[in-house]
């Protein structure tokens, strides 16, 4: 009997870009549901799963897009360029629309994370034997943890005094950091980037785990593995709280279980029920992940801050007026979360002209 493929997959990669498009993109920042919003600091929220779905299907997708077992010159320089093109890509989305002082652009950022994480798995799982990168990713996660504990001296886990923002004030400089949370401190640093190439590894890992396994295997397998992280952050929390800046141990543990537990729902409706009627529309979303995500990046930008509608008190962002007439008939934070599903829908209805076309733009 030949190996099932797991269509769950593709759906959980087109889930990913749906939700990270729906978070970042509210009518107004002003007007939003809780969930919808990241922890200010320790805690959870719905929002603090997308991006850990990101990195774990970047993982996924890299089980089957790595084309060799085998580190060499060919494939490090095909990676590292991979990986170069998106930190690129990400420092130049922090500097436009070209307004901002090069004195004050912001180096870290998400493509930045997504590059250098990527490029770090895919150098491991091309070094190493497979069976040694779970190990590895634990390791990658107490050494991280071990740093904080020591470099942070009495509060290693609050915002001032963390050792994730005293590395990136010495490499970067607090003015080419992150500025939201009152002092310097980049959400996406570069030292809590080690968290984050075990998430991708987790990815590798599920994918990898998963090929050859009957559904019905596979299903219980997840559940299994989702219930266990869970489980390991509930305790770990007591030593080490769920925090997403800092992308803390217990919140790896959180977030990777809750995803494995989403991807076994996946799986059970779409692989098992054969649900294809939902499977499609997130499969078209995931087959050109990264270009949407930029382009929603460009396009927020564009009527966020370039194109101006005239009004009686004045001129507004187009974005802005966008808001306020959903808010003429909705609630505030009802109209501010139908803009951003209705930049879920038309960014899904791009990735469907793509995906009808078989364009693939690959970065």
């Amino acid at each position: 009997m030949s190996s099932p493929r797991f269509y769950a997959l593709d759906a959980l990669r087109g889930l990913a870009i749906a939700l990270m498009i729906l978070v970042n993109t509210p009518g107004s920042w002003q007007h939003v549901y809780s969930p919808l919003l990241h922890a200010s600091w320790d805690g959870f929220t719905f929002a603090d799963i997308v991006f850990p779905t990101f990195l774990f299907v970047v993982g996924a997708a890299m089980f089957y897009s790595l084309k060799t077992t085998e580190l060499s010159k060919e494939s490090f320089w095909r990676i590292s360029s991979r990986a170069f093109k998106l930190i690129a890509i990400g420092v130049l989305l922090n500097y436009v629309p070209f307004s901002v002082e090069l004195a004050e652009l912001r180096l870290p950022g998400v493509l930045q994370r997504i590059g250098l994480a990527y490029w770090c798995a895919a150098l491991l799982v091309l070094s190493v034997k497979r069976s040694y990168l779970p190990l590895i990713a634990v390791a990658l996660v107490l050494l991280y943890w071990q740093a904080l504990v020591l470099g942070g001296g009495e509060q290693p886990y609050s915002l001032e005094h963390n050792l994730v923002r005293q590395w990136d004030l010495a490499i970067f400089g607090a003015a080419h950091l992150y500025q939201g949370f009152g002092v310097a401190f980049d959400p996406e640093g570069l030292l809590s980037t080690l968290p984050c190439v075990a998430a991708v590894l987790i990815g590798f890992g599920t994918a990898s785990a998963l090929q050859g396994k009957q559904h019905n295997h596979a299903l219980r397998l997840l559940l299994l593995s989702a219930v266990a992280l869970v489980v390991l952050a509930a305790l770990w929390q007591l030593l080490w709280p769920v925090n997403k800046a800092l992308w803390s141990g217990s919140y790896l543990a959180l977030s990777s279980g809750l995803i494995l537990l989403l991807l076994a729902i996946l799986v059970w409706c779409i692989d098992i029920k054969g649900w294809t009627a939902l499977a499609e529309p997130l499969k078209v979303y995931g087959t050109n992940p990264l270009f949407i995500y930029i382009l929603s990046w460009l396009w927020a930008v564009l009527i966020g801050q370039l194109i101006f509608i005239p009004t009686d008190a004045g001129s507004v962002s187009l974005y802005q007026w966008g808001f306020e007439q959903l808010a003429l008939v909705f609630p505030a934070k009802l109209a501010s979360f139908v803009f951003a599903v209705l930049h879920v829908i038309g960014f899904w209805y791009l990735s469907l002209l793509l995906y009808k076309r078989n364009i693939v733009i690959k970065l």
